[in-house]
């Protein structure tokens, strides 16, 4: 059967995703993938993206195949997150450092990340590191989330001196209790809670998956629900990003660049008024696309573009 090759030109220049999967690759590297893998009606080999259990292997098969991450797995019920979509948010960080950097894309273990809410999957980190050579502190409010990516971290050892782990242990806080007068990160990165409310989480999975099987349910698919501190908290997505800005203002100097996805296009003004609120020096606002779904990232930094470029990355 030959290949058909559609390039999905929404994402990133760089990113590896932008044709159609390579399935025999991927079943090589990872042979389990291979029950979930048929033919479609359109004729091309896919998988059924409504089912937890193939949209997590794809993701195994992805992390082994093309970013060295052997033996990945996250809980049930926790988010699994879109590989092809995260790793641009990666990749628009690295542009974004290389515009403080003479245009040059700083990498290695020296250029280090913050993320903030890392989930049970690790993602973030794990792509970052693959791709740049960064390495990264990673927090997480869930505790259960925290062992996860410990233990991915332990089935990859050449990662465990370059992604540490740290909980928030107050919810009211987001740097807080997290960055210490010694650190110096080159970015923060986050994918915040969408929803102000389970209720609204619990409604939002429910269209997912509606618009993944094309039919109706009523229940929840709990794999694509995540849990509470994933998908929600109070005031949402608008909420966690104001909290974050203000808290940023506190540590000025010790991040070149903080940035956040933000979903609700209609947030973007509040966020803007927010960040005129507490002085920074630059807002850059990256649109990002993956199929039928946009977004974008808010980026803000404290320092001037001399500033910048004095950055030490070495």
């Amino acid at each position: 059967m030959s290949k058909q090759i559609t390039e999905k030109t929404n994402l990133h220049p760089r990113n590896l995703h932008r044709s159609r999967y390579d399935f025999d690759i991927l079943i090589a590297n990872c042979p389990e993938l291979k029950p979930f893998v048929a033919i479609n009606e359109h004729k091309i080999e896919t998988i059924d993206f409504s089912d937890p259990a193939a949209v997590k292997t794809l993701n195994r098969a992805l992390l082994a195949t093309y970013y060295n991450v052997k033996n990945w797995d996250i809980p049930e019920n926790y988010l699994c997150p879109p590989i092809p979509g995260r790793v641009d948010y990666i990749h628009y960080i690295a542009d974004l450092l290389a515009s403080s950097n003479n245009g040059v894309i700083p990498t290695g273990t020296i250029v280090e990340g913050l993320d903030v809410g890392l989930g049970a999957n690790c993602i973030y980190p794990l792509l970052g590191n693959a791709v740049y050579g960064w390495s990264f502190v990673g927090t997480d409010i869930d505790e259960k989330a925290i062992d996860s990516c410990m233990t991915i971290i332990e089935n990859n050892p050449r990662l465990i001196d370059v992604i540490s782990l740290q909980q928030q242990t107050s919810a009211r806080f987001i740097f807080k209790n997290i960055i210490t007068a010694q650190d110096k990160f080159a970015f923060t990165i986050c994918n915040p809670p969408f929803h102000s409310s389970q209720i609204e989480a619990e409604e939002g999975s429910l269209r997912k998956v509606n618009n993944l099987q094309d039919k109706k349910t009523t229940k929840p698919v709990l794999n694509f629900g995540g849990q509470n501190a994933e998908l929600w908290c109070e005031g949402g997505e608008l909420g966690f990003i104001t909290q974050m800005i203000y808290e940023s203002a506190k540590y000025p100097m010790q991040c070149l660049w903080f940035t956040t996805l933000v979903a609700k296009q209609s947030h973007l003004s509040s966020i803007y008024k927010t960040l005129n609120k507490i002085n920074v020096a630059t807002i850059k606002t990256i649109d990002m696309a993956q199929g039928q779904k946009t977004s974008r990232i808010v980026a803000w930094t404290f320092l001037t573009e001399e500033q910048q470029q004095a950055w030490k990355f070495e």
